[in-house]
């Protein structure tokens, strides 16, 4: 063979070569969307997917991230647990996508975790959620309960002065949790069993004349009494309804949600629930220009003037922002790159602050107590003076108490026990 011939095809080559390569960069950042659009979660979930999108089309008007515009691929698990770990499993083998955006519930989420550990891929978490995990797999933007449940009850029993407690939560795993790190904490605060009144109910459940009796004798007992509400999807439209045609006003028996906000409220008639309240890490009412560039956003993507924002979307903002930093960071989407390089990124939240990812998977966030106007806004009543750094296991609880997180090398632990010195080899030991 010549020489001449010999060139030929190494140029040839080269030029395969290069022409691979640049196809490569110019293959889309696929990402999967998991929200339900449909059952007893989709006037929560639809929402986020939505918002999703908007994030997507809006970082791809800035040209995408590393040369390469970014790809949603929308899937509807449809309030169906199970079905999440069907379709993240879809979105990861078949789809193959680079991160994953979804889930509301702890339930859904815990269907999902085992699959994106098993396939290596990135989950996004944008709700309030338990606690007591933290997986290498999982960003959780979301607030842990110390950056909502404990603070909370906080300012109920401080600036409230309530002394009798009703938990009323939907029947799954982040109520019960939660309630339970919650009993707890009032327990070591000098509250008796007596003074605690604990109910749950299933999805969807609407039937709520009896329960909300039982609340208001319940706090008939000439204490201070306060509910607070981890109960989740359609059925807080009919809870507050009834709390309204039972005359349960704020001003005898203050509801304190941690699942309710804008978008929820948007459904029902606020008028009779003016002066109950909800913890949450942001409100569309925050007065703060990056806040009012968002909502301007939202209204021109959903095409709704009366659109709202709530909590939930700005934790998708900052969970997608932090990924495109990430990304950018480490020239890669490659998922262990995206591990390692996300720990200390931090993007501005739309309170004003700056929210940073700490080695726990877990982000810095302010805490908020907003109080119902009757237009279904909040009005800001306290607020913390500075960021909180979530927890990924409770303080409050026996089993979790000596229990860190940190996902650097070299400990790389989701449960370190700072007692025993060792790792649990498990990112989620609680017993839910």
């Amino acid at each position: 063979m010549s020489i001449k011939k010999h060139v030929k095809m190494g140029l040839s080559a080269l030029a395969l070569s290069v022409s691979f390569h640049a196809m490569a960069a110019e293959d889309p950042i696929k990402v999967g969307i998991l929200h339900s659009l449909s059952g007893t979660m989709a006037i929560s979930e639809t929402a986020l997917k939505d918002t999703m999108l908007m994030l997507i089309e809006k970082q791809n008007a800035e040209g995408g991230v590393l040369g390469r515009k970014l790809q949603p691929v929308v899937v509807d698990p449809a309030s169906n647990w199970p079905l999440f770990a069907e379709r993240a499993r879809e979105l990861l083998e078949r789809e193959k996508v680079d991160v994953i955006f979804g889930n509301w519930t702890s339930v859904s989420r815990k269907a999902v975790l085992p699959v994106v550990e098993e396939l290596n891929g990135l989950l996004f978490y944008p709700v309030q959620y338990e606690g007591e995990e933290s997986s290498e797999n999982v960003f959780y933007t979301g607030a842990a309960p110390n950056q909502q449940a404990i603070p909370a009850v906080d300012y109920l029993k401080n600036d409230l002065g309530v002394e009798r407690w009703v938990l009323a939560g939907t029947d799954y795993v982040y109520p019960r949790t939660t309630n339970r790190i919650l009993e707890t904490y009032l327990k070591d605060q000098g509250v008796a069993d007596a003074d605690i009144m604990i109910n749950y109910t299933p999805f969807g459940h609407s039937d709520w004349q009896s329960i909300v009796s039982d609340i208001k004798s319940f706090g008939s007992a000439g204490k201070k009494t306060a509910v607070v509400s981890t109960i989740n999807g359609d059925a807080n439209v009919p809870f507050y309804r009834e709390l309204g045609n039972q005359g349960v006003s704020a001003s005898d028996i203050p509801v304190v949600a941690f699942s309710v906000g804008e978008q929820e409220l948007s459904g029902i008639d606020t008028a009779p629930l003016v002066g109950h309240l909800a913890a949450w890490n942001y409100f569309m009412s925050v007065d703060n220009d990056a806040n009012y560039d968002f909502i301007d956003a939202w209204v021109e993507f959903s095409g709704d003037e009366k659109a709202v924002t709530n909590d939930p979307m700005e934790a998708h903002y900052i969970g997608f922002n932090m990924y495109i930093e990430a990304v950018k960071k480490a020239g890669t989407t490659d998922v262990d790159a995206i591990k390692d390089a996300i720990i200390g990124v931090a993007v501005p939240n739309l309170t004003g602050g700056i929210a940073t990812m700490m080695p726990n998977h877990h982000i810095t966030k302010p805490v908020l107590i907003g109080e119902i106007q009757d237009n279904g806004q909040f009005s800001v009543v306290w607020e913390t003076p500075s960021t909180v750094a979530g927890d990924a296991w409770s303080d409050f609880l026996p089993g979790s108490k000596d229990l860190i997180s940190d996902w650097r090398a070299p400990l790389r632990c989701g449960n370190f026990n700072v007692v025993t010195g060792k790792c649990g080899g498990s990112s989620d030991v609680a017993t839910n």
